[in-house]
């Protein structure tokens, strides 16, 4: 796990660009006690309390659902001046419910030292989609209003304090870097829903810089809302496990596991269909699986395990 204090070029603006999030300023509220919490004594500022937690959000006053209506005041605005940490979940994610009590309780020990954010990737997708969530449990360390560090999956408590420590400490030393404004106005365009909009100004990004990844992988979100707008996750899964052989079923499988959060299972999905399938279905399914690398981005460790998979079931 990266320390925040020597790795923020983790975050470029490739990678993670929240202003398409941001709405109009407001006073970040103060962060509420859970149900019949008391505040706890001692906590310090500059790393993780000890002592156990009664249960999750037991004796915590940190800990915040947020929903896409909320993420400007409950992280953005909250973390200028608190350290903010964000769980990514789901209700079916079977890891979150590992992770996420651990976290809570860290948070009720902190007495307000950092802000823990439960965000729900079901509930909001464009969250996730903006933070490249692909894959849960995925925490995020927000300070100044700029993401600063990340993992994912279920790490060990005493690593998961260290890392907490480690943003604690970094503290508000992460600085907004200059926003392309041209790269805004796509964004923009794109979490507003106006897909055309949004891949004109990608391919007009494109056109005077061919490599630009952030461009690149905007592009590659609008293909990808454009195929499941509309469609019903529940029976696109459903219509997909019933007919293992129908790749059409397939694609359109994986584009709504991507966008759940579930990117790991949408990549061996396809990487399977690529093994059952030659000529020009195979050819086609392997495009679709490079389109969703991009969405992810060059640097995700699951796209780098992906691609490994992907040219094993072609050579």
């Amino acid at each position: 796990m990266s320390d925040p204090r020597t790795s923020p070029s983790i975050f470029t603006r490739g990678a993670v660009d929240l202003s398409a999030l941001r709405g109009p300023s407001t006073n970040a509220p103060a962060a509420r006690p859970a149900a019949g919490a008391a505040t706890p004594p001692g906590g310090a500022a500059g790393g993780v309390p000890g002592g156990a937690g009664t249960g999750p959000r037991a004796g915590g006053v940190a800990v915040v659902d947020v929903t896409e209506a909320t993420f400007q005041s409950e992280v953005l605005e909250r973390s200028m001046t608190t350290p903010v940490v964000i769980d990514f979940w789901a209700a079916w994610c079977e890891p979150c419910k590992q992770l996420s009590p651990v976290l809570e309780r860290l948070a009720a020990e902190g007495g307000g030292a950092w802000v823990l954010a439960k965000i729900d990737v079901d509930a909001n997708p464009r969250i996730a989609q903006m933070f490249r969530v692909q894959g849960i449990p995925m925490v995020y360390a927000v300070v100044g209003g700029q993401p600063l560090d990340a993992f994912s999956g279920v790490v060990p408590e005493a690593q998961l304090r260290q890392w907490i420590g480690a943003v604690l400490k970094a503290g508000g030393v992460a600085t907004e870097e200059p926003e392309d404004p041209r790269l805004t106005e796509a964004d923009d365009a794109l979490m507003s829903g106006d897909l055309e909009a949004a891949e004109r100004a990608y391919r007009k990004i494109l056109a005077e810089a061919p490599a630009d990844a952030a461009a690149e992988a905007g592009l590659a979100q609008v293909g990808l809302a454009r195929r499941v707008a509309g469609v019903d996750p529940g029976q696109v899964l459903a219509a997909a496990a019933a007919n293992p052989d129908d790749v059409p079923a397939q694609l359109l499988a994986a584009d709504v596991e991507v966008l759940s959060g579930q990117a790991e299972q949408a990549y061996a999905r396809l990487v399977g269909v690529v093994r059952r399938t030659a000529g020009d279905e195979r050819e086609q399914v392997r495009q679709h699986l490079v389109s969703l690398f991009t969405v992810a981005g060059p640097d995700d460790p699951a796209v780098a395990a992906a691609r490994r998979a992907l040219a094993s079931a072609l050579f």
